[in-house]
């Protein structure tokens, strides 16, 4: 596992590195957030390895940004749309399976908030692929919790998540964790947001370290999946 995670960061590494020029501005982005829910990532990692035609190299770099994403892509020519075809690819090849669980766990995935340039500023969504599962493609990602009506837009994103596990028979709670954390300071010059990003924690550091918000209480959101609502 450790000698997994290091091959990972050395392509991340690349991926990031940019040859400095005194000319250009530098830019502030959010503090690197993706391997906060780690335990879903190795699920869909697992999934994908199963069949993996668009030569995805990890699920890690659906969340990174696209200059970083790009690296990992394969024939994913829309980065916006790599953790989309991720989280599909898992969920085609979980349900040929028969494994409910990792369908689940690629819910999850497809759920998850994506890397972005600074505190407060939302990912685009995916507009150039349709996914091949419905399940999927009723799910929009999380948003940066800082951003424009984020609040509203992560609990849709939860409850779709609720629906299709409901739809599969599973834990509906589970959705839950999908949630991000809380608010950072738009504006902050660190970049910093409230955010956590250690590769070897295998549970993923959202977790371990108590920092994930979840969207609704687990009664409340029993009753939402109940009345129908979206």
């Amino acid at each position: 596992m450790k000698a997994q995670v290091f091959a990972i960061m050395s392509l991340l590494t690349l991926a990031s590195a940019r040859p400095f020029s005194p000319g250009r501005p530098l830019r502030t982005r959010e503090v690197p957030q993706e391997h906060s829910h780690n335990k879903y990532l190795a699920s869909v990692r697992t999934s994908l390895a199963q069949n993996n035609p668009d030569n995805i190299q990890d699920p890690v770099f659906g969340l990174l940004g696209n200059a970083a994403a790009a690296a990992g892509a394969g024939s994913i020519a829309d980065t916006e749309c790599l953790q989309q075809a991720t989280a599909d690819q898992a969920f085609t090849n979980a349900k040929a399976a028969g494994d409910s669980q990792s369908m689940i766990d690629a819910l999850i995935y497809q759920a998850l908030e994506r890397n972005t340039g600074s505190v407060g500023l939302a990912s685009n969504s995916c507009t150039s692929i349709t996914p091949v599962n419905a399940e999927i493609a009723a799910i929009q990602r999380h948003q940066d919790p800082a951003s424009e009506g984020a609040a509203a837009i992560n609990q849709a994103s939860t409850l779709a998540v609720a629906q299709q596990i409901q739809t599969l028979g599973g834990d509906i709670t589970q959705a839950l964790d999908a949630g991000t954390f809380s608010p950072g300071t738009v504006g902050d010059p660190t970049g910093a947001g409230n955010t956590c990003d250690t590769a070897d924690d295998t549970i993923g550091c959202i977790f371990s370290q108590n920092l994930l918000v979840q969207d609704f209480t687990p009664d409340e959101l029993a009753s939402q999946v109940a009345s129908g609502s979206s």
